[in-house]
């Protein structure tokens, strides 16, 4: 495989690192290199937040039709990329070409839903017990927004980071997950085809050695006055210290363990379709991944041996060579971690139905059933194609155990009864949840976010002009006004 190598963005400018430093990604299946990338100093990042800076007077005052027509072609010049990033994602992360193809359809959809907000920035006139005086809440672009992008969802997330923001007249600094820095290089790239002016996006990468220091020095840059972040809970919790020391807003979508309910009345073939779907695309590796199979034990046996037959029969393999749909998982670390999980959980007396320990990153669809709050899989993220089945009886049961849990991302529930259903997903704590529909889901004009342990704030749509955007009161006295001295 020939080994990609992508330069950082600066100005508009492709950039080497100072002193010519540079890291390598290797596969995670058979170790070869799969990229190289600039290793960034804090000194170049502060390069690129100040050119960000300088790029921003201009790019707040450009109209909103002209940021429309340019992020409308960013999303053509990203389309035409599918097959290169494809092809970067099996290198550095081990993903499939569906998956890949997935990111590119969605991160597209966001460019286009981001370009239809330019001319839904406003505000409102509020009255005024002023005589004369008219009273305005306006709200105006942030300034530069520093955008966090992970390595799972490589493209969806580094363009759900930076679409908005642009849209709404900020200036954006990416910083570029160092797990896959060309497919992220892809990106950049197809924004900077679609003509989109010199320091208005600056990319940059670093050595993971070197991720605290880049990161500290780019939060406090005085002119970076947004943060988004995506990635891990524990990562997420020190973004938000950093933040606070400089008093930096941010938005920060974080870890999950995503919920997925089978009430008695469910639709079962409709459940385990969604279940998965929803536990095994991209190996298990979303945010949004259904963690937690929550099944009443009355429709128990008949779910289990129906997704157990599905889950056995995904293909598994190298998506370099071919289509499959479990490809590798990021690396052994994880294959390490999730073989301690089943272990401990068969110990404690779970039943696996399929799959189990690993011996590589190819790692087969795993449900462990009979699972309980005694065992880690039961609390724990594993991020990965292992799954947790949770046997309850009746719905209060059912809400009880899908809060048991510190996340509160996504969550799901099904039963054909609607009003029932409706009633036990008001009660679930998740920014997101969905009736007879997957956890994973996401449509860029949604406002996307969780509760509890998976963060704050929102992504997409409405919701991320507010969190991208001033709201400022300004008035205008048009009479006379008169003072007590």
């Amino acid at each position: 495989m020939t080994t990609m190598t992508i330069p950082m963005l600066i100005r508009g400018e492709a950039t080497l690192a100072r002193g010519g430093r540079h890291f390598e990604r290797r596969n995670p299946l058979d170790g070869s290199v799969a990229s190289r990338a600039p290793a960034a100093t804090v000194e170049d990042a502060l390069d690129a937040a100040q050119a960000a800076a300088q790029a921003f007077a201009g790019w707040s005052r450009t109209g909103p039709s002209a940021r429309r027509a340019l992020l409308t072609a960013a999303a053509q010049a990203l389309e035409a990329r599918q097959e290169a990033i494809a092809q970067a994602m099996a290198a550095e992360t081990g993903a499939s070409a569906l998956w890949a193809g997935f990111n590119v359809h969605l991160a597209a959809d966001m460019l286009r839903e981001a370009a239809a907000l330019t001319t839904q920035i406003n505000g409102e006139v509020i009255p005024s017990d002023v005589p004369g005086s008219v009273a305005m809440a306006l709200r105006q672009p942030a300034g530069v927004v520093l955008a966090i992008a992970p390595w799972n969802a490589p493209v969806i997330l580094a363009v759900r980071g930076l679409a908005v923001p642009l849209a709404c007249g900020n200036t954006v600094v990416l910083k570029g997950s160092e797990i896959c820095p060309a497919t992220q290089g892809l990106i950049v790239q197809a924004l900077q085809e679609a003509g989109l002016p010199p320091g208005v996006v600056n990319y940059v990468t670093h050595a993971p050695e070197d991720a605290a220091a880049v990161v500290e020095a780019l939060v406090a840059h005085p002119a970076v006055r947004r943060v988004n972040f995506t990635g891990s809970t524990h990562v997420g919790r020190l973004i938000a210290q950093t933040c606070a020391r400089h008093l930096k807003r941010s938005v920060l979508e974080l870890g999950g363990k995503a919920p997925l309910l089978v009430l008695d009345d469910a639709d079962l073939e409709a459940a385990v379709a969604a279940a998965t779907f929803g536990a095994f695309a991209n190996s298990g590796q979303i945010c949004m991944s259904t963690e937690r199979l929550i099944v009443d034990e009355q429709v128990a046996d008949a779910f289990v041996e129906r997704l157990t037959e599905r889950a056995r029969a995904l293909p598994l393999g190298d998506p370099r060579l071919g289509a499959v749909v479990l490809g590798s998982v990021v690396d052994q670390a994880t294959v390490e971690r999730c073989n301690t999980l089943i272990d401990d959980a068969l110990a404690k007396g779970a039943r696996l139905c399929c799959g189990g320990r690993a011996d590589s990153t190819l790692m087969p669809a795993t449900l462990l059933d009979h699972v309980t709050r005694e065992m880690r899989i039961y609390h724990e993220e594993s991020f990965a194609p292992v799954k947790a089945i949770v046997r309850v009886r009746g719905e209060d049961a059912a809400v009880a155990c899908a809060n048991d849990n510190a996340f509160g991302l996504s969550a799901a529930v099904f039963g054909r009864d609607l009003a029932r259903a409706w009633r036990v997903a008001s009660h679930i704590d998740s920014g997101i949840c969905h009736v007879n529909g997957p956890t994973v889901h996401d449509e860029a004009q949604m406002p996307f976010g969780g509760v509890k342990g998976s963060g704050w704030g929102r992504f997409g749509g409405r919701a991320g002009i507010e969190e991208f955007t001033e709201l400022r009161w300004i008035t205008m006295q048009t009479a006379p006004r008169s003072y007590p001295f």
